[in-house]
């Protein structure tokens, strides 16, 4: 900070004879004077400066020598106290000119808190108990300790306690400053510290004062410290300052009683007429928080929150941030009715498009992008309102309406359409966050014949953007070639080039894995985009990218026209890359030589020279996969190249432990070890920009969920011998309405030889407990029950849990059949407030939906990345083949979307995708049946004038699969 005194006139002969002496005192006396004047504005909050007082000097120079000598003490102490509390001092540029100049010259690099020590700063906080109290020394104290606490530091126990304590000496201090910084200091202690409930009567008494920039503070402070048995000895005490005159009291006080709802819902429900009079206050913060308090203390009660809505969406509101919340209640009360348009909820968003705040318009078409099912009727009215917020001078209300329909146009492109010319305006916007949003925005509304006009705009501000931005437009590029595929070598040539350029981990990610959807999505495209992935993992420097790239390269690179093409890229990188690289070529390179038998002596010779690699791993695979392409067996290639290990890892892991504790003289048997889980449906996520979403972390997801199930299975004494788990169901089967008064939902846990049934149960009533809690099962030919394992108890809104173990029949063909639910349990009444339960209850009943055992059920989804080297593998001894008329199926989509579901098998080679006007398809679906036998499946099927004609084979290990497979659909 430079800072400029105008000289005093003096004497010019005094000056000439006296110039180094009469500078020097002047600039320290100066130097003193302004640093004093800076701090009094820094210590008081002021940001206006005054012009700073005119130095005076004396004219006799006995007075100037003794001035100097104080003036040296004082400045001396004063530049203590400047590092203290500013973390820095001023300097004196020493040019003897018209102006004096100061700079202030930081410490720490800018950072006062620099290199802070928890310790030191602990024992500086013994300050506290000094008197008489230094307010500024103190102050800065506390600071430090508040720092070091929001910087996550640890703070044992008895620290925080003796440091707590000696903070309440400050409050015999009138200092407003530190008096607010001991407020702050008790809120984050009181989650350490001891006995802190010591601080009460202080902060009553603030609370209650007349003091009233205490007041607010100290009950925030106060609400922090009481727990659910004090709250009774200040509710009245809260209730007099919601209603207070002070708005900060008052604000605080409502936000306190927000935070104490959390605990004590049933004491804080008590200050609803308060909350109900706050919410006519002119204050625009008081209306808004007891407005949010009012929501909070029914926001259980539905029919409650409706009145709420009705009642002040006829009364105006005085607060922008009172209508934003109550757009927000109105819109949560839409999803959950799943109201339409006819809904009064939404007369009342829709009408506050027309409100006077800007950030209500917006918060109101927002709520009405957002609704679930929203059609293009319903955003005729919003998406107006948010192309004149794309031509406001406020970069705020551009960035935000972009943004917003940039994510309408995921879902509806057409009506966003209307909005080009001004997205078409924002590509030039100085701001870039705004211009990348604008440009992929148009990249989802645009048609075909825009694209290379769009493309040459976007590689204009390419370089100018952050990577964050660049993925953003990434992502577009994707869903855009997707969209139009006969678009793909433009598309793929601007990712390429963009592939070559610098940038991130996480940029080069996101157009890899743009480039693999691409090629996944569109066949005519896998040659270019395997093309541009082989020229960038010869200067790739991420080992994950190249390794990934590499794995695609043998899956994808032996089933193109040319393989061989792709060989010498592949073994560059045996030559020239590390370990971890090397190991993922050796094994591509063995999936060449597996699929292509033209290639295989070649691939050999290459596999034969990593015999020698300095790496195990590259050596182990090298050696394993060369012995194994020697037998020229397609079954060994098969089984232990292309389609590699269908298992868990994770149980994997955990079989290959029991087994080594307990010796046996029998092998390892694979088929003890649970199946990898495969996604049930790929589901398309609609993501926001700039956020990367791939299919790996849902594959992930499902398989420790299939680990979590068996551990807990594991744990329960019934089921320990069981066997290994076989398969989980992945989605909960409803047996209950969502609505009704017990919610019952199911999860089917097949065994080898068992099912175990988990019905997790919740109590919606809060008036009653329920108490062993069972579901009684009947109707299933050739199901046993054997087990009932029942809920010991359950409470209003706690999840329970109650287990049915069921013997599956003997008979193998015999696999499906349909449970007749009833829930059995003993009611006891309770209070709802208080929850005591009555001592005796009353045996009662309730009749839940019947549940279907399925052909799915005994199947799990396995991924056969070579289907046809699998069907060759398990071979036609077990072929069953039949021909079906689906006359139901409308579409070839709809039939292998219900196939596959009720199935149970994953789709193999992306087979679940039909091109776009093909009247004939070929389903793939691979799968294991209970007992480890593999079953594949190929569906043949055509469109009819009667619907769909399907020719339906199945191939498996062992002939009674087949059979019950073959025979599912008729």
């Amino acid at each position: 900070m430079e800072q400029t005194c105008q000289k005093s006139s003096v004497n010019a002969a005094a000056v000439e004879k006296n110039k180094k002496d009469d500078v020097r005192q002047r600039c320290e006396r100066l130097h003193k004077n302004i640093a004093e004047i800076q701090y009094q504005r820094h210590s008081m909050g002021i940001d206006v400066y005054d012009d700073f007082m005119r130095y005076q000097e004396s004219e006799h120079r006995q007075q100037l020598e003794k001035q100097q000598k104080y003036d040296a003490k004082q400045l001396m102490k004063f530049q203590e106290r400047m590092d203290i509390h500013l973390g820095g001092h001023f300097e004196f540029v020493d040019k003897p000119t018209k102006h004096f100049k100061f700079e202030f010259i930081p410490n720490g690099g800018g950072n006062p808190f620099h290199n802070l020590e928890k310790s030191s700063v602990l024992q500086e906080a013994r300050t506290f108990n000094e008197t008489p109290i230094n307010p500024r020394k103190c102050s800065h104290i506390l600071t430090k300790v508040l720092y070091l606490i929001n910087q996550g530091e640890q703070i044992g126990t008895t620290e925080a306690t003796e440091t707590f304590f000696a903070m309440t000496k400050l409050f015999q201090a009138k200092d407003p400053i530190l008096r607010r910084l001991v407020y702050l200091g008790i809120k984050e202690m009181s989650k350490i510290a001891q006995d802190v409930i010591i601080v009460t009567s202080s902060l009553m008494k603030d609370m209650t004062g007349k003091e009233d920039q205490f007041r607010g503070p100290a009950i925030r402070a106060l609400c922090s410290i009481t727990d659910n048995t004090m709250l009774q000895s200040i509710e009245r005490y809260m209730k007099q300052a919601i209603v207070d005159k002070v708005h900060a009291v008052s604000s605080a006080a409502l936000v306190s009683s927000l935070h104490l709802s959390k605990g004590s819902q049933e004491v804080v429900k008590r200050w609803v007429n308060e909350a109900q009079e706050a919410v006519s206050s002119d204050n625009i913060m008081v209306q808004y928080h007891a407005l949010g308090l009012l929501y909070h203390i029914r926001k259980n009660d539905k029919l409650a929150v409706t009145k709420l809505v009705s009642k002040f969406s006829k009364h105006s509101l005085k607060s922008p941030y009172a209508y934003c919340l109550l757009i927000r209640i109105a819109s949560k009360l839409m999803e959950e009715e799943d109201a339409g348009s006819e809904s009064p909820m939404f007369d009342f968003i829709e009408s506050c498009l027309r409100h006077k705040s800007e950030i209500v318009i917006y918060e109101a078409a927002h709520a009405i992008v957002n609704l679930k099912n929203t059609t293009a009727k319903e955003l005729a009215s919003a998406v107006p309102v948010l192309q004149l917020f794309c031509s406001s001078p406020k970069p705020t209300l551009r960035f935000a309406a972009i943004r917003t329909l940039n994510k309408v146009a995921m879902k509806h492109p057409a009506a966003v359409t209307a909005c080009n010319l001004e997205l078409e305006n924002l590509i030039t916007d100085s701001n870039r966050s705004i211009a990348t949003l604008a440009i992929t925005t148009l990249l989802k509304t645009g048609n075909e014949s825009s694209v290379d006009r769009l493309m040459k705009q976007i590689s204009s501000f390419m370089n100018e953007i952050s990577d964050e931005f660049k993925i953003v437009v990434v992502q577009a590029i994707q869903s855009l070639c997707l969209k139009f595929p006969r678009k793909h070598n433009v598309l793929m040539n601007f990712l390429a080039g963009m592939l070559r350029d610098e940038g991130g981990f996480d940029y080069k990610k996101a157009i890899c894995d743009s480039i693999i959807t691409i090629i996944e999505e569109n066949p005519e495209a896998k040659e270019a985009g395997l093309a541009h992935l082989c020229e960038f993992i010869e200067d790739c420097e991420h080992t994950v990218l190249a390794t990934r790239i590499l794995h695609l390269l043998g899956r994808e690179g032996p089933r193109t026209p040319t393989p061989s093409k792709y060989i010498r890229f592949i073994y560059n990188r045996v030559i020239l890359e590390q370990a971890p690289v090397r190991a993922a070529a050796v094994t591509a390179l063995a999936k060449f030589g597996a699929h292509c038998e033209e290639l295989l002596p070649s691939c050999v010779v290459l596999l034969e020279r990593c015999l020698l690699d300095t790496d195990d791993e590259v050596r182990d695979r090298a050696t394993f996969y060369v012995n194994v392409l020697k037998q020229t067996q397609k079954a060994l290639n098969s089984t232990y190249i292309l389609n590699g290990l269908q298992v868990s890892v994770v149980g994997l892991e955990r079989s290959l432990h029991h087994y080594t504790l307990e010796p046996s003289a029998e092998p390892f048997d694979m088929k003890s070890v649970p199946l990898e889980t495969q996604p049930m449906v790929e589901q398309k996520t609609v993501r926001e920009p700039g956020e990367t979403v791939s299919a790996k972390p849902s594959e992930k997801v499902a398989a420790s969920r299939q680990d979590i199930y068996a551990e807990q299975l594991g744990a329960i004494p019934e089921f320990a011998n069981l066997g290994s788990l076989f398969k989980s169901s992945s989605l909960p089967i409803e047996l209950t309405e969502s609505e009704t008064e017990y919610v019952v939902q199911c999860v089917k846990h097949t065994f080898s030889r068992y099912m175990v049934l988990q019905f997790d149960c919740t109590n919606t009533l809060n008036d009653q407990i329920l108490e062993n809690v069972t579901v009684q099962m009947d109707g299933a030919e050739g199901f046993d029950v054997l087990k009932t394992i029942p809920c010991p108890s359950l409470p209003y809104n706690k999840p329970g849990t109650t287990y049915t173990l069921v013997r599956l029949p003997e008979d193998p063909q015999l696999v499906t059949g349909t449970f007749t639910c009833v829930l059995k349990f003993i009611v006891k009444d309770c209070d709802p407030n208080t929850g005591e339960p009555d001592e005796e209850g009353y045996e009662d009943e309730y009749v839940l939906e019947d549940l279907e055992v399925t052909v799915a059920d005994h199947v799990q989804r396995v991924m056969k990345p070579n289907f046809s080297a699998s069907w060759e593998e398990v071979g036609p001894e077990n072929e069953l083949e039949d021909t079906y008329a689906l006359s139901t199926m409308k579409s070839l989509e709809e039939a292998v979307k219900q196939i596959i579901q009720f199935m149970g098998m994953q789709p193999c080679e992306r087979s679940d995708k039909i091109p776009e006007g093909k009247s004939s398809h070929s389903l793939f679906l691979a799968g294991v049946y209970r007992g480890g036998h593999d079953a594949l499946v190929r569906a043949k099927m055509a469109m009819t004038e009667g619907g769909v004609t399907m020719q339906l084979t199945v191939r498996s290990t062992d002939p009674n699969v087949s059979e019950v497979l073959a025979t599912a659909i008729g």
